[in-house]
């Protein structure tokens, strides 16, 4: 029979990972400005050297990442090379995969520090990546370039970028290694009221740095408070209630995650993981959002109108958050194919409860003139806690009449009481 493809054998391979990036020089990081959206910032690569990746024998014929052959002029895009050999780089699938994954990858790169190396052009800088997923990932990276002790190595950081002015090798390349990497796999995290949340936060030192501090810090509409402080050395962390670090984990794996118990709409926010050394920073930004569903009830469940009667549904959404929800109605009669939108509704004013939710009651004035009975009155409540639209319902029954049955009963009693009534009388 025809040969069988062999099957694929998972492992672990090396890659390189080549990503467009924006340049953020001295003069750009001192201005306020959104991620990237600088107008000083100039185009790079960033190529992550030997990332460690699963092979699963999808990932097909990659080929390491070439420089460019050609001397770079003022316009040429510098490369920087960054090898993870003592830190290694998390969440590098999904770097690797983004562009298939669908995901957007938005890079920067910003000049931390330079020091002047005796004399000459040789210097030692410091730089800062800042990669941001559109899934959410995030991934701060401080790279250092080589220390210039030996002849060769001043040779090839003699030259400066014609425009960025920074120490590369001759063909346009800054060579730097990872020295100090963090990351949090969800810059923004929904919960519900009373749970507990995880908020995501990591690092790993190269073998030269060490740990200085671990701080998280929360902030909402303006005002900023400290939750978990934790200086190396000291006999401990000074913490907010329900608010939980693992100090053996941060110390042993680089795990910074912050454990927050009995969420409250009070604990909404912006949230800063902010990991120290003696010589650098790296921090990230997660959002917390808490979302709580609504409770529809529709009252009265069944109505039958009599004749020039009219009635009102009353539609309550309770123990919602945040405030936003949409509300709207609908008729159904069996003579209708799709529900039809009713106009004419009414609303309470919105009323906040002790634990920050929100409750609002919905009316719909139905009448004998223009109801059509059987008909079914639906309300549907949407809310940003809620995986699809909420909908309940009340029924508008055909009143009861009276039949034939019913008349000649009536009849019959009618005569039985005035043949009675005669007796009585000429008695």
């Amino acid at each position: 029979g025809p040969a069988k493809a062999p099957a694929p054998v998972s492992g672990v391979r090396r890659v390189d990972v080549a990503l467009g990036c924006s340049y953020v020089g001295e003069a750009g990081r001192s201005l306020p400005r959104a991620f990237g959206g600088s107008s000083s910032a100039q185009p790079v690569t960033l190529v992550l050297r030997a990332l460690s990746v699963r092979d699963e024998g999808n990932l097909g014929d990659i080929t390491e990442y070439r420089n460019p052959e050609e001397k770079p002029d003022s316009s040429w895009p510098l490369v920087f090379e960054a090898s993870a050999q003592a830190v290694s780089i998390p969440h590098a699938e999904s770097l690797l995969h983004a562009d298939c994954d669908g995901e957007e990858v938005n890079c920067e790169i910003s000049l931390h520090s330079t020091q002047l190396a005796g004399k000459g052009p040789c210097h030692t800088s410091w730089f800062m990546a800042t990669l941001q997923l559109s899934g959410g990932i995030s991934i701060s990276l401080v790279l250092r370039s080589p220390h210039c002790g030996s002849e060769e190595e001043k040779e090839l950081d003699a030259a400066l970028h014609p425009k960025l002015r920074i120490p590369m090798r001759k063909k346009g390349t800054v060579l730097t290694t990872v020295e100090f990497q963090s990351s949090s796999h969800n810059t923004s995290v929904y919960t519900h009221l009373g749970s507990s949340v995880t908020l995501d936060c990591r690092f790993a030192l190269a073998p030269s740095s060490s740990l200085s501090s671990l701080q998280w810090r929360r902030q909402h509409q303006g005002s900023g408070q400290s939750l978990f402080w934790y200086q190396v050395g000291s006999t401990g962390p000074t913490t907010q209630p329900r608010v939980h670090v693992d100090v053996v984990k941060l110390l042993g794996s680089g795990d910074a995650s912050l454990r927050l118990q009995e969420v409250s709409v009070g604990d909404e926010g912006t949230y800063i993981c902010l990991v120290s050394t003696s010589q650098h920073q790296a921090q990230h930004i997660i959002q917390l959002h808490v979302a709580e569903p609504p409770r529809v009830h529709v009252v009265p469940k069944v109505v039958s109108l009599e004749r020039d009667v009219k009635t009102t549904l009353m539609c309550n959404i309770a123990g919602y958050y945040p405030l936003d929800v949409s509300v709207s109605w609908t008729q159904k009669t069996p003579e209708d194919d799709v529900e039809v939108p009713l106009s004419g509704v009414h609303f309470s004013s919105h009323r906040q409860s002790q634990d920050g939710t929100y409750s609002i009651t919905s009316y719909l004035s139905i009448s004998s003139d223009t109801a059509q009975a059987p008909a079914t009155y639906s309300c549907h409540v949407s809310h940003v806690a809620l995986p699809e639209p909420i909908s309940v319902s009340a029924h508008l029954k055909v009143p009861e009449q009276a039949g034939v049955e019913g008349l000649l009963g009536g009849f019959l009693a009618t005569i039985l009481f005035i043949a009675v009534l005669l007796v009585v009388l000429r008695r």
